[in-house]
């Protein structure tokens, strides 16, 4: 225990009593199990492992590999999450949220807006915004992997966001925490934690909910999640926020729990709530908490545009476009800059709408630049679940060579046939090449490139 912080285990201890924090501190101090969640929509080179049991797509693996040098990895057939953080797509499933508007205020690193891309399907929307620069990047990164083209990345202030009033049928707040919960896998959460910290978290947190309320429709679903142990930051956020909001929140459904799981469940006035704790459950530490927005007369404000910055694309190039994906008729395309994107009709407005008064950093599905009538195709294309495989030449290469290919090393040219071609990997598609005589392209993206040389 002389590893973990002195005042946090007095308080534990005392919260919990001596036997049961004595339980989690030494839990605290043991092995982190591995899991992943994987991708529906595409079933190749996905590890085998044991069910996660409140996420029918997640998976505990014995063995933790160098996802690094997997295929399905750098793919995006599977995600690697944290077991717990995992059950907010169990509260979602209760409520069937298939073609809804979900904003995800606090998204990086993406684990769990790519959890809901998966839940609302091609007819609805995730916005997933992430308010440091860099972090919205690898968020970026993590949704074109994924591959659903139903995402908008955004890198605004919760309080830009909220300009969006009463637009979403469901908010997700994974709020900045003090990571009680993580002591067991991050030395820097238990180097850096303090009941300072602990303060100051739970006063961001505050502000953040009360933009997030602003966002989200009459009868519309919230959830509230941290991954630490105190109840400033969890309980105590909820009551404070529950009193500045007054009769405008009201329960949700019941979300049921088999006891076997080992979760806690419990009630904060209006709010269902959920701790995990990692010698109860099998996970690290984690805080969620389920309401629902009253009805009460509350109609969406759809800003104005700030400015124009997606073009409709038709005819010819939306034919060459249409060509490269497997359900044209369900897509819309436009170009920003001198890149086409697709998006699904459904929601294709609202992303006009979020792209034209946000601080957007990307949406939809990148499919490239046209040269001359003809695409030359974006990384993001190769990984879209959507692509239609069979547009452009397919060259499968062995592990060793998909390696070479993902370092941005030369490829053998032998390899491709003349043109571009889409590189695969054990059924991943992983990007794009392209041949020229004797030499090959390697058009891996750069933001993706393996580092790691060792096997």
């Amino acid at each position: 225990m002389r590893s973990l912080p002195e005042k946090f285990v007095e308080r534990v201890c005392r919260d919990m009593g001596a036997e049961q924090g004595e339980a989690l501190c030494n839990a605290l101090l043991g092995e982190v199990p591995t899991s992943i969640r994987l991708n529906p929509h595409k079933p190749f080179a996905q590890p085998e492992g044991c069910p996660v049991p409140w996420n029918k797509y997640g998976r505990y693996l014995d063995v933790r590999p160098s996802f690094t040098l997997n295929c399905g990895f750098n793919a995006g057939t599977y995600y690697v999450q944290e077991a717990g953080s995992q059950f907010v797509g169990h509260i979602l499933d209760e409520m069937n949220i298939e073609g809804v508007r979900l904003l995800d205020m606090c998204a990086a690193p993406g684990g769990k807006t790519t959890l809901y891309s998966t839940l609302v399907g091609a007819e609805g929307l995730v916005v997933a915004n992430e308010i440091v620069r860099n972090r919205a990047a690898v968020l970026a990164d993590n949704v074109r992997k994924w591959g659903l083209g139903n995402v908008v990345v955004t890198n605004n202030e919760p309080r830009h966001i909220a300009a969006f009033e009463s637009w979403f049928d469901v908010v997700a707040v994974d709020a900045p925490c003090s990571g009680e919960g993580m002591f067991r896998k991050d030395e820097q959460a238990r180097a850096e934690w303090s009941e300072s910290n602990v303060r100051m978290c739970a006063a961001r947190q505050a502000e953040i909910l009360d933009e997030a309320w602003k966002c989200l429709a009459d009868g519309g679903v919230m959830i509230y999640s941290t991954c630490t142990f105190n109840a400033d930051e969890n309980e105590g956020a909820l009551r404070a926020f529950s009193e500045r909001v007054g009769a405008d929140i009201e329960e949700a459904e019941r979300i049921e729990c088999p006891e076997e799981w080992g979760i806690v469940c419990g009630k904060e006035g209006v709010w269902q709530t959920f701790r995990f704790y990692p010698h109860r459950t099998k996970s690290e530490g984690f805080f969620a908490a389920v309401a629902r927005k009253a009805s009460i007369g509350n109609r969406a404000i759809t800003p104005k545009p700030r400015r124009k910055i997606m073009n409709d694309v038709g005819g010819k190039s939306r034919q060459e476009l249409s060509r490269w994906v497997a359900q044209p008729e369900k897509m819309r395309f436009a170009e920003v800059a001198d890149t086409c994107y697709g998006y699904y009709a459904a929601r294709y407005e609202d992303v006009k709408h979020l792209a034209e008064s946000l601080a957007g950093i990307y949406s939809g599905v990148a499919m490239g630049r046209l040269f001359q009538g003809v695409l030359k195709p974006d990384a993001a294309l190769a990984f879209f679940a959507g692509l239609r495989r069979d547009a452009v030449a397919c060259t499968s290469l062995i592990k060793e060579e998909a390696l070479q290919y993902m370092r941005k090393q030369e490829v053998p040219a032998e390899r491709f046939a003349e043109g571009m071609n889409l590189v695969e990997c054990e059924g991943c598609a992983l990007g794009f090449a392209k041949r020229i005589g004797n030499r090959c392209n390697n058009l891996f993206p750069n933001s993706l490139r393996i580092l790691k040389t060792d096997l």
